[in-house]
């Protein structure tokens, strides 16, 4: 079983490693300026893009926000430090800063905009006529929904000042550039950070159908204002014709580097997507169904195989509280299918090293795990009905922690089969 792990261990740093800022970014370098390189960003990743662009460019100047805790060392942007995944006061501040850094630009000047998985709650600005308490409790409402996180995204942007491409109009009539680490199913780059400087197609109309569709109820004082508020900027504006936008890396590209990990370890890869959506509960079982159908029949994929799957999977809060993310919740179904099941090892985590509340990225989970939850003194079913994943797998000993990873390309979900 150890050497089980290690191998889904190594299969996940190899995943964050094709995700690893500067080799992402060097390929897609712009052509320099006449005038001044101004650096923008926001995310979980932030600092280290900018980071990793300082040392392929050298000089340049900017603001960046990132998570608390997920700073690091810059010669020349400076990183901001906000609140993920609820927002505050401080992300306020760094949507004003990057305004403050694009003002007044000419057509001569370059920004470039580093933009990865998170920056929709790290980047908070209210419209007019809102509060800042105002996208609080709205994001609240969308976290505790389980809706898709571009369900979300399209309503983020209804009510913001910097999302859905109007960062990028502020620049005007400066080139933008942006490069984007995706983590959003189907790597849309309008949906990654909400798009601060992508602009989106989606009308509010379209926005507000989405919430009703998905029973997303928002604040009473957002939907008022939504009803006479502006529409979002339109992708056929012509400001934004002269600027480009580029996926660096993304989910796909790492479950590929994870596979030649099993390959070379002799265990057959196969991907199942990159784009999974759903229920993290729901996505667990049919995971765990696919596992058995491997033991017990040696189908669909002959052993020994390791099935990867990415994407984002949602959480629908029934109450207060929880410990946990969509990983942990994802395992914490997938080991009550699988237990007594002997040969399957499998590990969730994301990315960026943090899997919701805590400080673990994700844990492993096998056939034995629901026992040793039980002799620990923890009832799996009863965690799952109280949202206390992370409590489930700490009494386990299963947790999965690396810290920050300094990228986020969003779920790894490796399943290893013998």
């Amino acid at each position: 079983m150890t050497d089980d792990r290690a191998l889904l261990a190594a299969m996940f740093q190899a995943a964050v490693r094709a995700a690893e800022p500067v080799a992402a970014l060097a390929p897609h370098l712009p052509a320099r300026p006449v005038g001044r390189t101004v650096v923008i960003g926001a995310g979980k990743g932030a600092a280290q893009m900018a980071a990793a662009f300082e040392t392929l460019w050298g000089p340049c100047e900017g603001v960046v926000v990132t998570r608390y805790g997920f700073g690091c060392a810059t010669r020349f942007v400076r990183v901001i430090e906000a609140a993920h995944p609820v927002p505050d006061a401080a992300g306020l501040a760094a949507s004003d800063a990057l305004f403050a850094a694009v003002a007044g630009l000419g057509p001569d000047d370059l920004v470039v905009a580093l933009i990865c998985g998170g920056g929709s709650a790290l980047l908070p600005a209210p419209g007019d006529g809102l509060t800042l308490e105002d996208e609080v409790a709205m994001n609240r409402a969308l976290l505790a929904s389980g809706a898709p996180i571009g369900v979300m995204n399209a309503l983020r942007k209804q009510v913001s000042r910097i999302k859905g491409g109007r960062l990028a109009l502020a620049a005007w009539p400066a080139r933008v550039v942006t490069l984007v680490v995706s983590d959003v199913p189907g790597d849309d780059p309008a949906q990654v950070a909400s798009g601060p400087t992508v602009p989106d197609a989606l009308r509010r109309a379209d926005a507000l159908r989405l919430a009703r569709d998905h029973g997303v109820v928002l604040p009473a004082r957002v939907m008022d204002w939504l009803a006479d508020a502006p529409e979002a900027p339109d992708p056929h504006d012509a400001r934004f014709a002269g600027n480009s936008v580029t996926v660096v890396a993304s989910a796909a590209q790492s479950l590929e580097a994870a596979a030649d990990v099993a390959q070379a370890a002799g265990v057959t890869p196969v991907v199942l997507s990159d784009a999974i959506e759903g229920e993290a509960r729901d996505v667990g079982l049919v995971h765990a169904a696919l596992a058995r159908e491997v033991v017990t029949r040696n189908r669909p994929f002959p052993r020994p195989v390791v099935i990867l799957s990415g994407g984002e999977t949602t959480v629908t809060l029934r109450g207060p509280g929880g410990r946990g993310g969509r990983n942990t919740a994802f395992l914490l179904a997938f080991a009550q299918a699988v237990d007594g099941v002997a040969g399957i090892t499998a590990l969730a985590a994301d990315t960026d090293g943090i899997d919701g509340t805590e400080d673990n990225a994700g844990a492993f989970a096998d056939g034995s795990s629901a026992q040793r939850m039980r002799v620990a003194g923890v009832d799996p079913g009863a965690a799952q009905a109280a949202q206390d994943a992370w409590g489930a797998f700490a009494a386990a000993g299963d947790l999965f922690v690396t810290g920050p990873t300094g990228t986020n390309v969003n779920d790894f979900r490796a399943i290893l089969i013998r």
